[in-house]
């Protein structure tokens, strides 16, 4: 019933005005059930940035870990905390807060950010798979082909690119009309619920975003596919076993996070709007924007010796 209601009232709004803010529903409408999601979202959140923190000291002041491999993952490790302090901040005041609104600049400017940063992150496990493919498959030669002036261009490269991408996408987003209504279906702004509020046919706008959802997240992600074909290819010929177990260890970190934040972004950004469940839809961000981010230290720290035995190191200098 009180769904039915919902859609009744959302329905109801008037369509002749000009939206200024946008309102959001959330994850849930239920004051307790907003309680624990705000406890527990919080939690996520903290641990995100100090486990992204925690990574980038410890590469930071561990001379050894000074390698490409590691430059790239400093570079993931601040951009998951740029990624998830775009949006959670704005969905756990909501959550709290007795206003749940945005306004139509912010919330531009949120859909600008929260789309470039979860573009870099798809260009840059692009980048970091080339770098394993390069030092597994040409290891002699890794040095000369992955030195810091490449890592450098890449890097820029995958930020650049993102944000350019990231401004187009929302160029078209936004000079669409939006006359109501303005009740946003999600915890934060993104470029599928507020292309749902337009009034005019947004066929074209679609047509872009695949577009640049192809550039920007398959061809990163062929890339990825390619360059473990290619490793898997090198490693099945080694004889030494234990070079075969270290040479996958070090991919099997990289291969986990991609997997994780893929998956749930061509999902949500490669598939027709008409199609798209909004329900499902803010599952599948709670998954990119918030649990990924957080994995991320973890599934580098527990799974990379180097990692996890320079933070045993930097633990034991603090106790001495």
């Amino acid at each position: 019933m009180g769904r039915y209601h919902l859609t009744l009232n959302i329905n109801m709004i008037p369509t002749n005005f000009t939206v200024t803010e946008f309102v959001f529903l959330g994850l849930s409408s239920q004051p307790n059930i907003q309680l624990v999601l705000f406890i527990m979202f919080l939690f996520f959140y903290l641990l995100t940035v100090a486990g992204n923190v925690i990574i980038i000291t410890i590469i930071q002041i561990v001379p050894h870990l000074q390698t490409p491999m590691y430059f790239f993952l400093t570079n993931l490790s601040f951009l998951d905390i740029c990624y998830t302090s775009t949006n959670v901040p704005q969905m756990l005041s909501n959550m709290v807060g007795k206003k749940k609104t945005i306004s139509f600049s912010g919330c531009a400017t949120q859909m600008y950010f929260s789309l470039s940063f979860g573009m870099i992150e798809c260009v840059l496990l692009g980048v970091m798979a080339y770098d394993r493919y390069v030092a597994i498959c040409y290891p002699l030669h890794y040095t000369v082909i992955m030195d810091r002036s490449t890592c450098i261009q890449l890097v820029a490269i995958s930020w650049s690119s993102s944000f350019l991408s990231s401004m187009i996408i929302n160029v078209f987003t936004l000079s669409l009309p939006y006359c109501g209504p303005n009740i946003l279906n999600h915890f934060f702004c993104e470029v599928p619920t507020i292309l749902r509020l337009a009034c005019t046919d947004t066929s074209l706008t679609e047509l872009v975003i695949f577009v640049f959802s192809i550039i920007i997240v398959f061809i990163p992600f062929l890339l990825i596919v390619v360059s473990y074909v290619r490793i898997l290819q090198s490693v099945l010929r080694m004889r030494s076993a234990s070079g075969r177990h270290k040479a996958l260890s070090t991919c099997a970190s990289h291969l986990t996070v991609v997997a994780l934040f893929y998956g749930t972004a061509i999902f949500m950004y490669m598939r027709p709007q008409s199609k798209s469940s909004q329900a499902g839809g803010k599952i599948i961000a709670v998954f990119y924007t918030v649990v990924t981010p957080m994995l991320n230290p973890l599934i580098y720290s527990l799974r990379n010796q180097d990692v996890k035995e320079a933070f045993r190191r930097a633990i034991v200098k603090q106790r001495i």
